[in-house]
């Protein structure tokens, strides 16, 4: 078809003509949309809203799923059922991609397609308006304070998530509305208030340092606290008496569904438990170390609790004996402390294995659980066909005694596992018999030899959630899926049922967060262990220098949504950078170091000059730094030939040594084409002497004669040269760990995935990651560091001493540079 009349088709979809020339100069766009307008009946035209809605389709509509476009395009699109492209569109797309497939839409398909889309909900004024005036009451003291100059963004952004079906504009609008209702109309006052004032010329740093200054110079626990009630929307625990979920079941499963809500006797044992406090949890996995996505996990978690005058206990989900080490367990709570949150109590899943295996005996005698003897690629294969386990239906007796020799140690690894009898044919995949319990002839490092048989994660999370009376299970949007089996176990077992709410993960760019491909690159030697500082585990950042205040100032900005996506590795650099330009002092180094001879000074010439530790108003502590007739200045700081707006020194040009004299170069020496050292001249700067422009810094001896220290330094960049590490053929990769993970069930066809990716993603690891620099020099003062310690070595960057210095040998990491690179 001609282009002119493709263009025309389009516009009679009522596409506007700009959108319409785009379209066509897309190839396969214009494939896609031809045979979207055709599958929906609109090739005589529609109306412009359900055009638009197609026109998205077309570009967004998700592959897996085309065997059902049609009818979507049928029932939902032309229908009216959805009238937005956002969210309702990309709720739809979201269930088809992940839920659906190219599966049969059945009945309880449909329906979660239209939960998902938010058909048929309707929000009322009302109901806006009492949201906006529930927000507004818990910022009023700051907006009557700060009146317009209040910063509503977040606010808004927190109803817009909580009214995610509402119409943008209208609450909006209510927004708007209350704000001038509590305010009245802008003053003058409010008017000048919010012009923009001249941008001064400073220090990027500096001026970004400013935003964050007091949160930045706070104890770790008020810096890392919300500083709003994210959690408002979340029910209380004495509210806690709603539906959490409905599990409807396939025909074969007898049909019907299942309303699991609380019995007002569970939430009383519960609140005469707690108190009527808010508890929750951090549950790492003790098999690997923590990583950034962690540190968002406990800023939630901790940071509820906190906040809400409640406990959260740390709880090791130590199911897997084969993957966990002590190692491990000590890090973990070595990192907790270190990130400023103090747990109410430590706990371990295998503290509960006596509850759990009674419990499970109490599944199997329900009708709920049964012994299967097929091999993990069986029941791989009977999950992905939905068909039933030979077993399934064995008698309840037989179970129970196939399941003690299990305990008794008579069964091999691999020969019996037992599985929760949910429904096989359901279509929600959680519900496919997932497996409770499996043999494991491991030492356990809490446990000990005690047991022989080990729950699996889907058993354990949910009952020692409830064992432990957690008022509120805080995961990431992966589990989002889990919902069903975990609400169905804790029914049908009679157990208290916490709240469940899942928040975006944390992904950044230019990294890797996958537990699985973490290991790869220390197991594997691509990087110096767990603690390397161009990892983003905990260890690592903590290594290259990153405060525990630096990451929770960067978890609290990018606040606690369900709306996904990766960040841009930039952002944690900036409250990084900002926070250690207020807490590092500064010092004198060199990481080139050039030789410079300052000629009218005598041999043995020596003195003491006063360095300020921080250049900020009010801090007047200095540091003494010995100046000699021979000091060194970085390479890059001499130019054989002077240029415009070059500041550095040059023959007959004169620059200031910071804290000390001017100098004037007079002449330089040459070993071929690289300069080895430059004779200057000497004064002492005029007290009504403006100084030169260019202020260099540098190291002088120590004493007269006497070369300054030298040390090795570690430049870092970012581990990966793309922005997002085996793109092409990226799937959702997770490790079955309750703070980022999916669950067990998957975990399997995750790995067969991975596999399929093949090396991909290592080809992209950066070779510039990591740069030593040998014969760098500092000054005196400098050899007393400690590991730990962190420095900002001025016009260089921020440093951290590696524990690697011993011996006389000192290492320092570089941690950021001082300015944001333009790279971002």
């Amino acid at each position: 078809m001609a282009s002119n009349d493709l263009e025309e088709r389009f516009k009679g979809i009522g596409l506007a003509d700009s959108t319409a020339k785009t379209a066509v100069k897309n190839k396969k766009l214009t494939h896609e949309l031809e045979a979207i307008i055709q599958e929906a009946g609109a090739s005589n035209g529609c109306p412009k809203q359900q055009g638009t809605l197609l026109y998205d389709c077309a570009s967004k509509y998700p592959d897996n799923a085309k065997e059902n476009r049609k009818q979507f395009m049928l029932d939902f699109i032309m229908t009216g059922k959805i009238q937005k492209s956002t969210p309702n569109l990309e709720g739809a797309f979201k269930y088809l991609k992940q839920h659906v497939g190219n599966k049969p839409l059945t009945s309880g398909l449909i329906h979660g397609l239209e939960e998902a889309a938010g058909v048929g909900v309707v929000i009322t004024p009302q109901q806006i308006d009492a949201t906006v005036d529930h927000h507004i009451s818990k910022v009023k003291t700051q907006l009557i304070e700060q009146r317009y100059a209040y910063p509503t963004a977040q606010m808004f952004r927190e109803i817009r998530e909580e009214l995610i079906w509402a119409d943008g504009g209208a609450v909006k609008k209510a927004t708007d509305a209350a704000i001038l209702s509590l305010l009245g109309p802008k003053t003058e006052a409010d008017l000048q208030a919010g012009k923009k004032k001249p941008a001064k010329k400073a220090a990027p740093i500096i001026e970004k340092a400013k935003d964050v200054a007091a949160a930045a110079v706070q104890t770790v626990q008020e810096a890392a606290t919300p500083s709003h009630d994210v959690y408002g929307h979340l029910p209380k625990p004495e509210e806690n008496d709603k539906v959490h979920k409905v599990v409807t079941f396939s025909p074969e499963a007898g049909g019907g569904e299942m309303r699991i809500a609380n019995t007002a006797a569970q939430l009383q044992t519960h609140l005469k438990a707690t108190g009527g406090k808010v508890m929750t949890r951090f549950p790492p996995e003790p098999n690997g170390y923590l990583h950034i996505g962690h540190a968002k996990a406990m800023f939630v978690s901790f940071g509820m609790a906190e906040h809400l005058n409640g406990e959260c206990l740390l709880r090791f989900d130590d199911t897997n004996p084969e993957a966990e080490k002590q190692e491990y367990i000590d890090h973990i709570q070595d990192i907790v402390a270190w990130m400023g949150w103090k747990p109410s109590k430590i706990t371990y899943s295998s503290d509960h294995f006596e509850q759990l295996y009674q419990l499970s005996i109490q599944l199997i005698k329900g009708s709920h659980a049964y012994v299967d003897h097929q091999t993990a690629d069986q029941i791989k294969l009977s999950r992905k066909n939905r068909e039933p386990s030979p077993w399934r239906d064995r008698p309840i007796d037989e179970s129970l005694a196939l399941f003690e020799d299990m305990r008794r140690g008579l069964v091999d690894e691999g020969q019996a596992t037992l599985r929760m009898r949910g429904d096989h044919k359901n279509d929600v995949a959680v519900m496919w018999d997932l497996i409770a319990y499996r043999v494991k002839f491991a030492h356990h490092p809490h446990a000990g030899d005690t047991w022989c048989i080990y729950p699996s994660y889907d058993y354990t999370h949910c009952l020692v959630d409830a064992l432990e009376n957690i008022t509120h299970s805080l995961c990431t949007l992966e589990f989002e899926t889990r919902r069903a089996s975990y609400y169905w176990l804790l029914e049908v077992l009679d157990q208290y049922k916490p709240v469940v709410w899942e928040y975006a993960r944390l992904n950044l760019t230019y990294n890797v967060l996958s537990k699985r491909k973490l290991n790869r690159l220390v197991t594997e030697g691509f990087v110096g262990g767990w603690d390397d500082p161009r990892l983003l585990t905990l260890a690592g950042l903590r290594r290259r220098g990153v405060t525990s205040t630096g990451i929770n100032n960067f978890c609290r900005e990018i606040g606690i949504t369900r709306t996904g996506g990766e960040l841009p590795l930039h952002i944690l650099d900036y409250h990084v950078r900002a926070d250690l330009h207020l807490t590092s002092p500064r010092t004198l180094a060199l990481l080139h170091p050039l030789r410079v001879v300052i000629t009218n000074l005598p041999e043995d010439h020596y003195e003491m000059v006063d360095a300020k530790v921080f250049p900020f108003p009010g801090k007047d502590e200095t540091y003494q730094v010995p100046f000699t007739r021979v000091v060194y200045i970085e390479q890059d700081d001499f130019r054989e030939q002077d240029q415009k707006k070059y500041f550095g020194l040059a023959p007959g040009k004169s620059v200031l040594l910071r804290y000390a004299y001017v100098i004037t170069c007079t002449d330089f020496r040459k070993e071929g084409d690289r300069v080895t050292e430059v004779h200057v001249e000497g004064r002492k700067v005029k007290d009504d002497e403006k100084p030169p422009k260019g202020v260099l810094h540098w190291v002088g001896q120590p004493k007269a004669g006497q070369e300054p220290a030298r040390f090795e330094a570690r430049l870092y960049d970012r581990l990966f040269s793309t922005q997002t590490p085996g793109s092409k053929k990226k799937k959702v990769e997770d490790d079955q760990d309750p703070v980022a993970a999916t669950g067990e069930a998957e975990k399997e066809e995750e790995e067969d995935e991975e596999e399929k990716a093949g090396d991909s993603w290592l080809n992209e690891l950066n070779p510039s990651s990591r740069t030593v620099v040998q014969g760098c020099m500092a000054n005196i003062h400098l050899a007393k560091a400690k590991p730990g310690d962190r420095f900002q070595f001025e016009r260089q960057g921020f440093f951290c001493v590696d524990p690697d210095s011993q011996g006389g040998k000192l290492v320092c990491n570089r941690t950021c540079t001082l300015n944001e690179s333009k790279d971002k």
